[in-house]
């Protein structure tokens, strides 16, 4: 091996570290975003929420632990908007459920 060289299971090793530490960055951020979405339920009618992990809030409706829903399965998820602010998160949601919303989502999504 020459001089100044890395072997390449030293070369594996930084790698694996480097990617387990963007993993684990990339994690953080997720965990500061919010996540308002909008759900397809059974009866044909939209469902809009807001969360911070988009994931475990749609299994938790696919599984009837929200009461808003539990009457309403299968639901699914139509969209979902992004944002790294909590009350940016919450407006879009409650103006989505106002008349202004409604009607945007009626002119522009469905």
């Amino acid at each position: 091996q020459a001089c100044g060289s890395t072997s390449p299971a030293i070369a594996l090793a930084k790698a694996g570290f480097l990617f387990y530490i963007l993993s684990v960055f990339w994690k953080s951020l997720s965990c500061l975003m919010y996540y308002t979405y909008i759900l397809l339920c059974s009866n044909g009618e939209y469902y809009k929420g807001c969360t911070n992990n988009i994931e475990d809030r749609l299994l938790r409706h696919q599984r009837g632990y929200v009461e808003s829903t539990k009457d309403l399965l299968p639901v699914k998820l139509i969209t979902y908007t992004a944002f790294t602010d909590k009350s940016k998160a919450f407006e879009f949601e409650k103006y989505l459920k106002s008349g202004s919303g409604r009607a945007f989502l009626k002119k522009h999504l469905f």
